[in-house]
């Protein structure tokens, strides 16, 4: 007899989970983005302009990540790995909150502020354990490093992964994402025609498109509900509660 298949939970999670241990979207009225267009700091215009300015914003965000703690929306996901289900987790943040908390598949759809790249070769990337980029700091074929994040109207390298990802679900769980940022917002039409997809958000009700299940419910409440269930059951499900909501 053929080993029964994992369940397979694909989770596509934006800011609203981060926002919850503390770090800022750049939609937010204060913190870091408040004073800082994203034409300024987040756009390859903006680092041919003033690169020093773009690192400066980075190094200020990447420090703000390393103070940042994961949520119990991060650790329950964590957790349901461990139970045994096959969690993949693909993220528009690029903080390693979901890595911290104990995730071992996470794909990170807008990179990673924990690492710079070269300007001449992006599959050169280099970690940064502490401290920031400056200028002159340059890779091994001699171009300055940036931050290895993709800026707004940069492509998305690892989109069509992310699309493979959400084809292979059993369950499709969206958290804490306006759904408004494309080509990402566009990943849910590509989930199997009979995976069940549930939004966690506190404005799940006006965010979700037709057919989505809403949990209208900040990340570190909803996502750690559902994973209690799928934990009793030993199965991905719409329990009753959520499904009616």
């Amino acid at each position: 007899m053929a080993e029964q298949r994992a369940p397979h939970l694909v989770v596509f999670t934006g800011a609203g989970i981060s926002a919850e241990s503390g770090i800022q979207t750049f939609r937010a009225e204060d913190g870091l983005w408040a004073n800082h267009p994203v034409e300024e700091v987040a756009t390859p215009r903006a680092w041919r302009r003033d690169p020093a300015k773009v690192l400066e914003f980075y190094n200020q965000r990447r420090d703000q990540v390393r103070r940042a703690r994961p949520n119990a929306a991060h650790k329950a996901l964590a957790a349901l790995e461990k139970q045994g289900f096959r969690v993949s987790i693909i993220t528009q943040n690029i903080d390693d909150l979901h890595e911290r908390a104990g995730s071992r598949q996470v794909l990170h759809l807008h990179g990673e502020i924990l690492k710079a790249r070269s300007t001449v070769d992006r599959r050169m990337q280099y970690p940064l354990p502490r401290g920031g980029i400056e200028l002159g700091d340059i890779c091994d074929k001699g171009s300055q490093l940036r931050p290895d994040v993709v800026w707004f109207g940069e492509e998305v390298p690892h989109f069509a992964d992310a699309c493979e990802l959400v084809g292979e679900a059993d369950l499709l769980l969206v958290v804490g994402t306006s759904l408004a940022v494309m080509p990402a917002a566009s990943l849910l039409q590509y989930a199997p025609l009979d995976a069940p997809c549930v939004l966690v958000d506190p404005e799940a009700e006006l965010l979700a498109p037709p057919g989505v299940t809403r949990l209208s419910e900040p990340a570190g409440r909803g996502v750690p509900a559902l994973v209690r269930h799928w934990s009793r059951e030993g199965r991905l499900w719409l329990p009753e509660t959520v499904a009616a909501s």
